[in-house]
């Protein structure tokens, strides 16, 4: 094994110094940080379109209702037909007319209301229309019931149990979605990285194999080193390329984030509400503090445990997958022959990303979700699903932890050393495309 860090540094330098992999490593940060501020750029422009509405009256309601906001202005019509309210409104160029008839009462001119556009309304516009329609109506119920606006909003405001641990912690409702979307990004990042660099691992073995540098590598090393040399070389440049990822997209988002003074203070503002509605939701006071103990407790998610269990999880299971994809690699002779071997390695790795996201995300603790992550090729997108939750009370058991670890590892070196046997067959074997009969055969050499 005194050759094995040579293979290895051989692996690591070939991938590190590759053009593609220099120009991708550097790149990708900016394209997606860059990706990133372009939606965010895009989705506010798009928000930003001030709309006129026309609204032609004729009832003796809402006529202090359409207040404007800071993307839609109101323009009251008088003394105009129907038809003749239309042709001014596209003749202006305005986005819509709202037209409200004169009726008996407010049930009946709210039923026989109508908002003219020349496309699909927006959704929002709507929205906002219908809410001022409800709120009239509710109105007009209650002075049919004799009940007073400030009756009902005494009777209608809204209701959140308090939950607390034991220990005394706040629990802010939707936190769990929130912890499982970290762990599922997590999860779903380790899937990425194992489909690409053991991809790498495989196009690497057919190149050597197609070019027959492989009949002079084996002279002096053994296909099991070899094998494991670019295996772990390979695990080397990922590392080394995630890890400037990370440090270059933190880099880049704070650069942005002072570029553009981002202000996070504002979502504490609440929206306005239409004219006449009661605003249930306490004082602003209450929410400032509901929002700082959701910072808080997003805070407390176990970020170090995350990247050290993610480190952990995304080796070994990488070790294992690639493992495989040496394997095929060495038993084909182009990567066309690949794709009847790729799709049961994937298959495992697309079940755990849609096991955790219906499971984990519904019960972290469900049988369902404990038992793909302990299943050593789900664990480690399913583990790290769960573990934003912590170790311990509250969170993953610390025997669950430790126990797909040590299946992990276990399940790497059985697979490993079967692995090499298809290796040691398959490196030289050419112009056959194998069967899975004939790689079970391998396997008893």
């Amino acid at each position: 094994m005194n050759k094995l860090p040579l293979i290895i540094k051989r692996e690591y330098l070939a991938k590190v110094r590759n053009r593609s992999f220099v120009i991708m490593t550097f790149l990708s940060p900016i394209l997606m940080v860059g990706l990133v501020v372009l939606i965010a750029y895009l989705t506010q422009i798009n928000d930003s379109e001030k709309r006129i509405l026309a609204v032609l009256n004729e009832s003796d309601y809402f006529e202090n209702d359409f207040n404007p906001t800071e993307n839609v202005s109101y323009i009251q019509l008088k003394n105009l037909s129907l038809q003749q309210a239309k042709d001014s409104v596209l003749t202006m160029g305005f986005y819509g007319l709202l037209f409200i008839p004169d009726k008996a009462d407010v049930v009946s001119v709210a039923a026989d209301s109508y908002l003219y556009t020349k496309d699909a309304p927006n959704s929002g516009i709507l929205e906002r229309l219908e809410r001022i329609f409800e709120e009239r109506l509710r109105q007009q119920k209650l002075i049919d019931l004799k009940l007073s606006a400030a009756d009902f909003a005494e009777m209608d405001q809204d209701f959140e149990i308090h939950a607390e641990t034991f220990e005394g912690e706040q629990n802010i409702k939707g936190i769990d979605l929130v912890k499982a979307g970290i762990g599922g990004s997590f999860g779903y990042l380790i899937m990425m990285f194992i489909v690409i660099y053991g991809g790498f691992v495989m196009r690497s073995v057919i190149e050597e194999k197609t070019s027959r540098i492989i009949e002079v590598i084996i002279s002096s090393v053994k296909p099991f080193q070899l094998m494991l040399g670019k295996i772990i070389g390979t695990a080397l440049a990922g590392l080394t390329q995630f890890g400037i990822w990370i440090f270059s997209a933190t880099l880049l988002l704070s650069l942005v984030w002072l570029f553009f003074d981002i202000d996070v203070s504002g979502i504490q503002t609440m929206p306005d509400l239409p004219g006449g509605t009661v605003n249930n939701l306490g004082p602003s006071t209450s929410i400032a503090s509901g929002i700082q103990a959701g910072f808080d407790m997003i805070n407390e998610i176990p970020f170090g445990l995350l990247i050290i269990s993610f480190t952990i999880y995304f080796l070994l299971g990488y070790l294992i997958y690639s493992s495989i994809y040496a394997a095929i690699g060495a038993a084909v002779d182009n990567e066309t022959d690949t794709q009847q071997f790729i799709f049961p390695i994937i298959l495992p790795l697309i079940l755990a990303i849609y096991v955790g996201f219906f499971s984990v995300f519904n019960n972290p603790h469900g049988p369902i979700a404990v038992g793909f992550s302990l299943f050593p090729l789900t664990s480690p997108i399913v583990m790290l699903m769960r573990l934003p939750g912590g170790i311990g009370e509250g969170g993953v058991p610390i025997w669950q932890f430790v126990a797909s670890i040590l299946i992990l590892i276990g399940t790497f070196i059985t697979i490993v050393w079967l692995a090499a046997k298809i290796y040691r067959v398959g490196i030289l074997m050419y112009g056959k495309k194998p069967s899975y009969r004939e790689l079970f055969k391998w396997l008893r050499y």
